[in-house]
């Protein structure tokens, strides 16, 4: 029948119908066809034009008027058991008119699901029919794959007339199952939008979500190495693998071999499984508990029932149908089970990836009601699309874990700062506890060295001037002195304890401050030769007053044993030490004679403490220099062993 031009169509438009013609064949008719078609083709045999058995019935009462889509279901095996031999050739006429009779530049035909054996498109022409395809090699792909036939411009010299005839021939063996979709004849540029957009739907969309599933699962097994404690990454990869193969048809060109192709669809069908079983494993991994007993029997079920549809078993386990319809049934149980524990689980992820599965599992419902041939045949495989469900769960998943792992280390992060501010807050109020039990062992060691000092020196000094005027043994000169020498001696404990910073030449000028008028008073003339000196760091109040002591006792000597009329202070800088030198002019002894007295002695051991040593020159006329060298800086402070004193003054 004439068809309109494709462009006038509308998209809810009724089915189209054609004529159909129907010829009973043999199997060597079959072959004998293909034959020639591939003879014609110029692939096979030289040879001439169709047989005229072969070619469309002539007489017009052999046609009758048939709707598009026109579609038999699979019958059951035993069904078609009888008529296994038997072809029966099917042939779907179509007549095409040009609008207003101008011919389009070229001449197109779509149809988008072909389903049968190796099928052909012929065109009447003044010679009879001539073939313009046949898909005798992809013919196992047009089930997925629509049918797109650009006539050859040869055929313009059709164009004197004002109508062609096209027949699709359809060889369907025995009683088996067929589906010959709509067809839309026309000119390329119209039909050829129709054509793109069933091929980007039902291989360009599959191909691009399959690879980006691959790729996704590459990345999945990446983070799966890094963290093997998280067993749904490795699931993930290996269902982008499971997924590929089930979707090998969309990929690659089917084997040719029949035993090749009966193991191919057996790898694909299976792993539908496979694909079920991970999917499912990989749900449980987001539930709280282990639900041993459900997967264990799922992995029971998709081995045996791979084991079960191996091709050498019988025809009727290997059946794509029975398969795909126990893997609904299990899917479906499954399904509930996963929504039951999302139900009561509460998990985010485990709730998303059960819609996705109740989503995937109505996708599968309708690619198997379309395999089986009971209804939409012109609809395209929807399972695929579930890729982009699998896709979404698991992107939403690993987000949702990734943020919650964030979220759960800013946690982690906001109490190890509270617990490092309550740490700080107790170790800030532990250390000022130490400074406190520092300070205060510094006040009693500072109170025991005071104790100390003043009862081996000024203590000792005045219990025995109050002893000996008490016997009056002593003069008043004497106790005047003695009583001065005290003073002398309290006021050097008080210079001690003044803050110096360090700084050597400030202590003695303080010393100088205080002993001044004395010397004067003894008719010394004190000649000051200080040079600066760097900050000693180890001159501590104990320290001080040691140096005080040594320099005060120098000074005494010289104004009570050297007769001398000057005395010189100087300080000079040596680098690794300074100096400290008392000269004098006075009689000066001789040293190889002199014994040490305990007041040498003494003074040796002040500046051993002290870290440094002390030398004394003179002779005979030429008065005493007394040397003091002190380390500019010290490791450690020589340890002085000081006991605590009683405040009672004893002899």
């Amino acid at each position: 029948m004439t068809l309109p031009a494709p462009h006038a169509r509308q998209a809810g438009e009724q089915a189209m119908t054609a004529d159909l013609a129907r010829s009973a064949w043999s199997r060597a008719d079959l072959e004998a066809w293909w034959e020639a078609l591939r003879a014609m083709d110029g692939q096979g045999a030289k040879g001439g034009g169709l047989p005229t058995h072969l070619q469309p019935p002539v007489d017009p009462q052999a046609w009758s008027t048939v709707s598009l889509p026109d579609v038999r279901g699979r019958l059951a095996r035993s069904e078609a058991a009888d008529t296994k031999t038997a072809v029966e050739m099917r042939w779907y006429r179509i007549r095409y008119a040009p609008e207003q009779g101008r011919w389009p530049t070229s001449v197109a035909l779509y149809m988008p699901r072909l389903v049968s054996m190796a099928a052909a498109v012929l065109v009447r022409t003044d010679e009879g029919w001539q073939p313009v395809f046949d898909n005798q090699a992809g013919a196992r792909e047009q089930w997925i794959r629509p049918l797109w036939v650009v006539f050859p411009s040869a055929l313009t010299e059709l164009r004197q007339h004002q109508m062609i005839d096209v027949v699709v021939a359809v060889p369907v063996l025995g009683g088996g199952a067929f589906s010959v979709s709509s067809a839309w004849l026309g000119a390329r540029e119209d039909v050829e939008v129709r054509f793109q957009r069933r091929w980007w739907l039902q291989i360009g969309v599959p191909q691009a979500t399959g690879l980006t599933l691959i790729v996704l699962g590459m990345f999945s097994l990446s983070l799966w190495v890094r963290r093997r404690d998280e067993p749904a990454f490795l699931l993930f990869a290996m269902l982008s693998v499971v997924w590929l193969i089930r979707n090998l048809h969309y990929h690659i060109e089917l084997p040719r071999s029949p035993w090749a192709l009966e193991w191919f669809w057996w790898l694909t069908n299976a792993s539908m499984s496979w694909v079920m079983l991970l999917i499912f494993l990989f749900a449980l991994r987001f539930a709280h508990k282990r639900v041993r007993l459900p997967e264990q029997g799922m992995v029971a079920f998709v081995l045996i029932s791979g084991l079960l549809t191996l091709p050498w078993w019988n025809e009727v386990l290997a059946s794509p149908s029975l398969q795909h319809l126990a893997n609904l049934l299990v899917a479906g149980v499954a399904l509930l089970f996963v929504m039951r524990l999302a139900w009561r689980d509460g998990s985010r992820e485990l709730r998303m990836i059960a819609l996705s599965l109740a989503l995937s599992l109505l996708l599968g419902v309708h690619d198997v009601i379309i395999l089986s041939g009971r209804a939409w045949p012109e609809h395209i495989y929807l399972m695929p699309y579930a890729t982009l469900l699998t896709l979404g769960s698991f992107l939403y998943a690993v987000q949702r874990r990734y943020t919650g792992a964030l979220s759960e280390v800013e946690m982690l992060n906001q109490q190890l700062e509270i617990r490092l501010q309550l740490q700080s807050t107790q170790l800030q109020a532990q250390h000022e506890r130490l400074r406190e039990a520092e300070r205060q062992q510094a006040l009693l060691l500072e109170r025991q060295r005071l104790m100390q000092d003043m009862h081996d020196g000024l203590g000792s000094s005045l219990l025995s001037a109050m002893v000996a005027v008490e016997q009056g043994s002593m003069e008043q000169d004497k106790v005047v002195e003695v009583l001065r020498e005290c003073v002398d001696d309290l006021r050097l404990v008080i210079d001690s304890l003044e803050p110096v910073a360090h700084d050597l030449v400030a202590l003695l000028a303080t010393m100088r401050y205080r002993l001044g008028k004395r010397l004067q008073a003894g008719g010394l003339m004190l000649e000051w030769d200080v040079q600066d000196l760097p900050l000693l760091e180890w001159l501590e109040p104990p320290d001080a007053l040691h140096v005080l002591r040594l320099m005060q006792e120098a000074l005494s000597n010289v104004l009570k044993h050297a007769r001398a009329t000057r005395v010189r202070m100087v300080t000079r800088n040596h680098g690794r030490y300074v100096e400290i030198r008392v000269e004098d002019d006075g009689d000066g002894f001789d040293i190889a004679t002199a014994q040490m007295g305990r007041g040498l002695k003494s003074q040796q051991r002040r500046a051993q403490r002290l870290g440094g040593s002390l030398r004394i020159d003179s002779s005979i006329g030429h008065g005493t220099r007394l040397s003091l060298r002190l380390p500019v800086t010290r490791p450690e402070a020589p340890a002085e062993q000081s006991k605590p004193v009683s405040p009672t003054l004893r002899p």
